[in-house]
């Protein structure tokens, strides 16, 4: 017996096990609960809000110095810009007028960086936070660490780096030997040998192991406790008086576990989201927007994806990922067909659906039910259904008198997804 791995596996993986995003600011109150030391700093929404946060901070550090950053759910806001302008995402104010010319800038403006592509975020808050490169009686130095579950081996894994920062990409790319790993087995939990094993790689000693050590552990700790998908610090930050704080986190939360979560569950912020997956959401739709011309609507996330690869093999594009689940009725196969409509992209729409759980006739009454709902659908509609009621449900659809398509064998959809994409 042989397998085919779906191509599109690997980027599903991660959308399918949907993780919540929070912004640096939120992530970095949560670290502070489970003590781990941050880049202090207030979020703000207003310019005048931001000029206070300056104040308060220069009280507190008595340092003239302030940063300003952008915060969306995207990386890569130090060398992202503000649409129409040179304004980086993050930048330092050495002043109270220069902290109000940078948030001027930021707040209400598009970042565009690496991640968010052109469209780029608009920015809607910006964190006023202390600068932590003051001068003393040691060098700063920048490392990067982060966990995430490594599927393979069923352990979660900490990766971190001397080689911290903006560039840390590059870093992976260029010299992977400097990318350091160290497996957590799950049912015992991170050992002290393995915080301080981090902390020499990292080339720390004296106050600073130590505090790296019970930071690494501290992290550990949060990045379970909350149920965490992925925890990033970026830079893993060494100041001039021995300290270890992060400077900046990214953190995503397991949305399969905000059931023990429901304070965090408040934390969501869905202007950073996909419309139409949001949308999906209202629906308990799984949705995934993807860049190509055929959009589909399939019960069960593996025959979504072997019907991904047919379109592919048939000569067209997936437009979507979208998993209407065993309970598929007239209300979410009419909330499918919007949400695929809305997608200027899509060609031709492929319905398949396996009748198990589900009732094929049902699904095809709910079809036409959509289909007459939605009004002129100006683009070919292919269903495919087998299962359950399948020849009941072929007639039903080819005696609606609807512009719609049916198939039984999955090859027959094949040709019928070429034609229309030809």
């Amino acid at each position: 017996m042989s397998f085919f791995i779906s191509r599109h596996l690997p980027y599903l993986r991660h959308q399918i096990f949907y993780c919540m995003n929070l912004h640096e600011y939120q992530a970095k109150e949560l670290l502070k609960k489970y003590n781990v030391p941050v880049q202090e700093g207030i979020a703000v929404d207003t310019v005048m809000a931001a000029e206070e946060a300056y104040r308060q901070i220069k009280t507190q550090t008595n340092n003239n110095f302030a940063v300003v950053k952008a915060q969306i759910h995207a990386g890569g806001r130090g060398k992202g810009k503000i649409e129409g302008s040179e304004q980086r995402g993050v930048a330092v104010g050495k002043s109270l007028e220069d902290v109000s010319t940078i948030a001027k800038n930021i707040l209400g403006g598009t970042l565009v960086t690496i991640q968010t592509g052109p469209a780029g975020k608009k920015v809607s808050k910006v964190l006023v936070a202390q600068d932590v490169y003051y001068p003393g009686p040691n060098p700063v130095k920048e490392f990067y660490l982060s966990i995430l579950l490594d599927r393979a081996k069923g352990q979660n894994v900490i990766m971190y780096s001397t080689e911290g920062g903006m560039d840390i990409e590059e870093v992976a790319h260029n010299t992977p030997d400097k990318i350091f790993k160290e497996w957590v087995h799950p049912s015992g939990g991170l050992q002290g040998f393995q915080a301080r094993k981090i902390a020499f790689n990292l080339g720390l000693s004296g106050e600073a192991l130590k505090s790296c050590v019970k930071f690494v552990t501290n992290l550990y700790n949060a990045y379970v406790g909350l149920d965490c998908g992925m925890l990033e610090i970026n830079p893993l930050f060494k100041t001039s008086d021995e300290k270890i704080i992060a400077v900046d986190c990214k953190m995503s939360l397991d949305e399969n576990a905000l059931m023990r979560h429901s304070d965090l569950a408040a934390l969501r912020d869905i202007s950073e989201e996909d419309p139409t997956e949001v949308e999906a959401g209202q629906f308990n739709l799984n949705y995934v927007k993807l860049d190509g011309n055929v959009g589909c609507m399939v019960n069960g996330a593996g025959l979504a994806m072997a019907t991904m690869d047919m379109i592919k093999l048939s000569g067209g594009e997936p437009a979507n990922f979208l998993d209407v689940g065993g309970t598929a009725n007239a209300q979410t196969v009419e909330a499918g067909f919007r949400i695929i409509m809305k997608d200027p992209n899509v060609k031709a729409i492929l319905i398949n659906i396996f009748g198990g759980i589900v009732r094929c006739d049902r699904v095809a009454a709910g079809v036409i039910e959509a289909y007459n709902k939605l009004g002129d659908i100006n683009i070919p509609i292919i269903v495919r259904l087998q299962g359950t009621n399948a020849a009941e449900a072929k007639k039903l659809i080819d005696e609606s008198g609807l512009k719609v398509q049916s198939a039984i064998l999955l090859s027959e959809a094949a040709d019928l997804v070429k034609q229309a994409v030809a």
